[in-house]
């Protein structure tokens, strides 16, 4: 048998022995760790470099994120965006008061039209407008409800410089409405207030509104404008700004397109601000065309009365010419009524060019260049 003093001796020899043998099996077990780690990193990293091979995307398949958003083009506002609007509204009107109501018609003209100024340089914030824009017009006293009158909206028949050039008036031109109902002669409410309204009455005024019937900003553009009545406000604004000589100095914009008037009434006794117009069309014969459809004195190919839908006809072919042109903008303004009919007579006059109308128009509205504003 062995003594206590042997076995412990014994026992305490084996200890290097087994420190060994731990030692051996911990750094194998770490080198082959250690292998593992690497084989899988080189794995990974060549999955990685041969990835991309394995797809192959074109351009047009390519995802939209791949490419960064900072990349993506950007939408660049018109200047139109930055129009006045509604400087005043129904809550909080501007009293303008009328500088001048006078009749625009002549002897023996139907009906009753006046051209009425306000003056704006005590409006504060001051009430700044651009061509082509409307303003709202508040007449006073009750309906027949007890109730305010509601607000009427007129095209403004002014430059932004206004009709002496300084910057401080607002034109309009207004019609007075009248119907026949049940044997009776109807005034239309805000027509009448204001063709009757005098010098120095105050006029609760709105707006400014509107940004269809605005003109392009290329000078060399070409516009064409479809009128009856007093839908001549906006074009005549147009008209002052293209070919007024003061106009031409105080702008940076002078005009060098091609402008075409077709414009509609019922007698020459009221074609609106006709002197200014032929004035235009003598010192701007290269710039300027107005073709008039006077209904009751002219008579269409087929005898009947002449309308500004006839006279569209019979310029199919230059009209479309223009057309065609993607720098010529249309301007159509006046009763709503004159819309089929010139919808109809473009119709034709496009079929004779071998154009289908009903899918020109809305590509000419989507591109900005086919303007509406009837009432």
């Amino acid at each position: 048998m062995y003594s206590q003093a042997k076995v412990i001796a014994g026992g305490l020899a084996h200890i290097p022995v087994v420190i060994a043998v731990f030692y051996f099996i911990l750094t194998t077990f770490n080198k082959r760790a250690l292998k593992f780690v690497e084989e899988t990193k080189t794995k990974k990293t060549e999955e990685k470099a041969v990835e991309p091979k394995k797809v192959t995307v074109s351009k047009t398949e390519a995802p939209k994120t791949e490419a960064p958003k900072t990349e993506a083009p950007k939408v660049v506002k018109k200047k139109h965006a930055d129009v006045p609007v509604n400087i005043y509204r129904p809550k909080t009107p501007y009293e303008g008061t009328v500088i001048e109501n006078y009749s625009l018609l002549k002897e023996g003209a139907i009906g009753r039209v006046n051209h009425i100024t306000f003056d704006l340089k005590d409006s504060d914030p001051f009430l700044n407008y651009i061509e082509g824009q409307s303003i709202g017009i508040m007449p006073a006293g009750e309906d027949a409800n007890g109730k305010p009158h509601k607000l009427r909206l007129y095209s403004i028949a002014s430059t932004r410089h206004g009709d002496d050039f300084n910057g401080n008036t607002v034109s309009l031109c207004v019609r007075q409405l009248q119907y026949e109902k049940d044997g009776e002669t109807i005034n239309g409410v805000c027509s009448t207030y204001l063709c009757d309204i005098k010098p120095g009455d105050k006029v609760k005024i709105t707006g400014p509104v509107g940004k269809e019937m605005l003109l392009p900003d290329e000078e060399d553009s070409n516009i064409v404008m479809l009128a009856t009545g007093t839908g001549i406000a906006p074009m005549r604004a147009y008209l002052r700004r293209m070919f007024e000589p003061t106009e031409k100095e105080k702008n940076k914009w002078n005009f060098k397109g091609k402008a075409w008037l077709f414009m509609g009434a019922p007698k020459s006794a009221n074609l609106l601000y006709e002197e200014d117009l032929q004035r235009y069309l003598t010192d701007n014969p290269d710039n300027f065309k107005y073709t008039k459809a006077i209904s009751r004195e002219q008579q269409n190919t087929k005898g009947g009365r002449m309308y500004i839908q006839d006279r569209v006809l019979e310029s199919a072919n230059e009209l479309f010419n223009m057309i065609e042109d993607e720098k010529t903008h249309i301007y159509l303004c006046g009763l709503k009524g004159m819309e089929p009919g010139i919808d109809e007579a473009m119709t034709k006059a496009a079929e004779e060019k071998g154009l289908n109308w009903a899918e020109l128009r809305p590509q000419l509205k989507k591109a900005g260049r086919w303007h509406v504003e009837t009432y």
